[in-house]
């Protein structure tokens, strides 16, 4: 534990503590903010039908190839 030698350092060291609290409210705020961006841009329609696109499109053309190496499907004569 720190020992004090007169008021002002005591004050010094208050006024630090109170403005390292504030900068880290704002660090805080910030990382909230880029956060809540990432989420929004991430949970778009446009990227939530992007992706779902992109995942029918790969099942679809994984579908074809195991159906062409295995047969899995039944071919019409």
């Amino acid at each position: 534990m720190k020992r004090y030698s007169s008021f002002d350092e005591i004050d010094r060291d208050l006024k630090y503590l109170r403005l390292k609290s504030k900068i880290d409210k704002e660090e805080f705020k910030l990382g909230l903010r880029k956060s809540r961006n990432i989420i929004s841009e991430t949970f778009s329609p446009l990227n939530l039908l992007t992706s779902l696109a992109s995942s029918l499109i790969k099942k679809a053309f994984y579908f074809k190839l195991l159906d062409k190496i295995v047969g899995i499907t039944s071919h019409r004569k």
